[in-house]
Formats: C-alpha cells, structure tokens, sequence
C-alpha cells in the first residue's frame, strides 16, 4: 500500500490467510484482492506490526472490510490461530463468511484446499 506520501507499506491482513503464490488459487487470491483495491483510496485500520515489521490491518474500502471480503468470496482462510486479536464481531463475521463460502463451493473451496498454515509447515519440513 502506498501512502499519501507515495511510501510503501507491506500489509499483513489481519484475520484471514490466504493461499501461498505457488499453492493453487495463490495468484487467484491476489488477483481478487488487486481487482477489490488496486488504484483506489484504502484506509488501514491497525494497532500492531508482525516481526517483519508490516503492519498487521484491516483494509477498508469506503467503510467495507476487505479482508472480509476475500473470505466471503471464496479467496481466503478465516485465520482463526489469531482470534484474540479480531473484534467479537469480526470473528463471528469472518467465520461465518468462510463457512458460506465452503458451503457455497466458491473460489478456493471448489477442491479440496490446503490450508496456508499446512503449506508454509510442510514446506519447512
């Protein structure tokens, strides 16, 4: 994300976990998320950094979650490993929005996926 000042800022979307570039629906998920906000004016709502120092936020979009957004459409894992960390309200949103979109076979859950978590963890291995 650039700011008003044109730096970059990596992001880290608080809440969700999306597929890993070479996992399948990788390049599909950042390109649901480049057609959301690409070019257009974002707010990050965020109150911490990870320990590669992006900030870890909520993009919203003229008030709208984005990253509830790419779960809801099928792009993305309710990351449920930082629960404590999301609103009430979020959780209850962002799971809900996975089990739609699970249900509804959308985007990533058309085949059976591999949760990001399990790709990083055997990729290590």
């Amino acid at each position: 994300v650039l700011d008003k000042a044109r730096v970059k800022h990596k992001i880290r979307l608080m809440g969700i976990d999306a597929p890993e570039r070479k996992q399948t629906f990788g390049t599909k998920s950042k390109q649901n998320l480049s057609n959301l906000i690409a070019g257009k004016f974002i707010e990050v709502e965020y109150n911490k950094r990870d320990r590669y120092g992006r900030i870890i936020g909520k993009l919203l979009l003229n008030g709208q979650d984005i990253n509830l957004q790419q779960v809801k459409q099928g792009f993305a894992w309710h990351y449920k490993h930082y629960l404590k960390e999301q609103s009430k309200l979020d959780r209850v949103l962002y799971s809900s929005a996975e089990i739609e979109a699970r249900n509804k076979h959308i985007g990533l859950w058309v085949v059976p996926a591999v949760a990001p978590w399990d790709y990083r963890k055997a990729k290590r291995k």
